[in-house]
């Protein structure tokens, strides 16, 4: 690292926990995230200005007036600009040391493939059960660790699934496709916008110990928070010995 390297990232180096050889890591890693929306924009930022090499960030939608509640990677004079290009502009400008990539499209099962295998981490932060099942299996396959998040109205969940680990639980197992799973979109439910930071936040704090392999992470762990009470509660996972999609990999 140069000498401006260290100052930016001066307080994680103080920390013996990521100390300088931490933070050289992470400059050399690259993180996917799958949405650039409530829970991707926190997540982003934080990513980003911990100094996380390479961020692909993936999102089909554009930004709208809508957004601006809770999206806070996106400001006022990015309506109408697709949401990729929009958190790059941002995150860019919050830390130009590091390489973002915009990846304007919804994600396909192809494309997913090809975009996990080549990332050190990923994030879930799509807001439907159809991307999350997608991104999962591409995950289970590629043996990548997954940090998955979701909020509506006031509640929210976040967990990690290490596939890297042979008894890590994956998403299927917590939410098999054929179960009663229902999206309910922000749209119509509607959401706190507080609530998507929290998450969020924890989805990046999450990514980095993962990356930096410190402290303990929340595999095999689902965190639920009830935002109107600030309860939170833990629910231990154990892999699906019957996951159809366990036993294929």
């Amino acid at each position: 690292m140069n000498n401006r390297q260290l100052l930016r990232y001066s307080r994680h180096i103080l920390l013996p926990e990521i100390d300088i050889s931490g933070q050289e890591k992470l400059l050399k890693t690259h993180v996917l995230i799958i949405g650039a929306g409530g829970l991707g924009s926190p997540a982003a930022l934080y990513l980003a200005a911990s100094g996380i090499g390479k961020l692909t960030i993936c999102d089909g939608d554009t930004v709208d007036l809508t957004n601006l509640q809770r999206q806070i990677v996106h400001p006022s004079s990015a309506i109408g600009l697709s949401k990729t290009e929009s958190a790059q502009h941002t995150l860019s400008r919050l830390n130009p040391e590091i390489n973002v990539i915009s990846y304007p499209n919804h994600v396909k099962e192809a494309d997913l493939q090809q975009l996990v295998a080549v990332s050190d981490a990923v994030i879930d932060a799509s807001d439907n059960f159809a991307t999350r099942h997608s991104i999962n299996k591409a995950c289970v396959a590629l043996q990548k660790p997954l940090i998955s998040g979701a909020a509506v109205r006031f509640e929210a969940q976040v967990s990690v699934f290490d596939l890297r680990l042979q008894h890590s639980p994956c998403y299927h197992c917590l939410y098999p496709l054929h179960g009663e799973s229902e999206d309910m979109p922000c749209a119509i439910m509607g959401i706190f916008s507080p609530l998507v930071g929290i998450i969020g936040s924890i989805q990046a704090a999450e990514t980095l110990k993962i990356l930096l392999n410190i402290g303990k992470t929340l595999n095999g762990r689902l965190l639920l928070l009830d935002g109107l009470t600030m309860n939170w509660r833990t629910i231990k996972l154990k892999k699906d010995p019957f996951c159809e999609l366990c036993q294929l990999n």
